[in-house]
């Protein structure tokens, strides 16, 4: 697994895009889709929606997604 950023293609609302991300946030990205039952495309799209695109890139919002979803399930595993 390399530590630099590789671009990776999708396609969100039919406009094919590109966004340069490390092997390890794709991964885990890749996961945290096929746990939702969402097509990567699906799950790029919804964050699209929500991040502010004056101010964060979509690969920043993939990543600042994938970190809070870990960091939500360790919060709750360590309330069990």
């Amino acid at each position: 697994m390399t530590l630099r950023p590789k671009k990776r293609s999708l396609t969100l609302r039919g406009h094919r895009t590109s966004v340069s991300v490390e092997d390890r946030f794709w991964t885990a990205f890749c996961s945290i889709a096929r746990e939702r039952d969402l097509a990567i495309n699906e799950l790029a799209a919804l964050i699209d929606e929500t991040r502010d695109i004056e101010t964060e890139g979509l690969a920043s919002a993939i990543r600042d997604y994938v970190l809070r979803h870990y960091m939500e399930r360790a919060a709750d595993q360590s309330r069990d």
